[in-house]
């Protein structure tokens, strides 16, 4: 893949990144402005002590993936999979109310999940993981969706006090990843000016893609 062609496709990763974030904080605020808000401080010192806990290991390993790589591979799929835990509960928390806007909810995530899961392919790839191991682990980051949605079903009142936490934890996380990680890399490969371009043209498009689907 020409050395262009990564910054590109980080400046589509952060890009829809971005717009992933503001579309959690924006779920967070119809819940709750304070409670969105605080989960996105939690969820910025969460990825900084994990971030002082990969730097104090250099031994990791992510399949064949080393070192540096290694450990961006282990926060993208960290952060994604947070990410995931919040849009569980909410779709348990959607079926609490009315069948059809739990059902709306459902299809909407699963769609939502394909941009998401080629944005990790994106970061992962160019850093030597096979394709289909980065398909893999797209998938791997969404399966705490099925997994907490129906305990949130069960204990709709208790999860839905935890939603904004939630959903604002997995935004500061994911905002973080985007301007310390895949931006940088981004420029590294590629002129400012495309990232940027591509940046903003794929949070247009993302956020486009979120509103049709309401």
């Amino acid at each position: 893949m020409p050395k262009k062609w990564l910054g590109w496709s980080g400046g589509v990763a952060s890009g829809i990144m971005l717009a992933a974030s503001f579309r959690l904080i924006n779920e967070g605020i119809n819940y709750d402005l304070y409670k969105t808000i605080s989960g996105v401080l939690i969820g910025l010192v969460f990825i900084l002590l994990s971030q002082k806990w990969l730097s104090s290991h250099e031994n990791l390993h992510v399949g064949k993936l080393k070192g540096a790589n290694a450990k961006k591979a282990l926060m993208i799929i960290g952060v994604m999979t947070i990410h995931s835990f919040a849009e569980g509960v909410g779709v348990g928390v959607s079926f609490g109310g009315e069948e059809g806007f739990g059902v709306f909810m459902s299809v909407a995530i699963a769609i939502h999940n394909i941009p998401e899961g080629l944005a990790i392919s994106l970061v992962l790839i160019p850093k030597g993981m096979s394709t289909w191991k980065a398909a893999g682990w797209s998938v791997v980051s969404s399966l705490p969706q099925p997994l907490l949605a129906i305990p949130a079903f069960l204990f709709v009142s208790a999860f839905k006090s935890f939603l904004p936490v939630g959903l604002g934890l997995a935004a500061g996380a994911m905002i973080w990843m985007v301007f310390s990680d895949l931006v940088p890399d981004a420029l590294e490969n590629a002129k400012k000016q495309h990232v940027a371009t591509i940046a903003t043209v794929s949070i247009a498009l993302m956020m486009l893609f979120q509103v049709l689907m309401e």
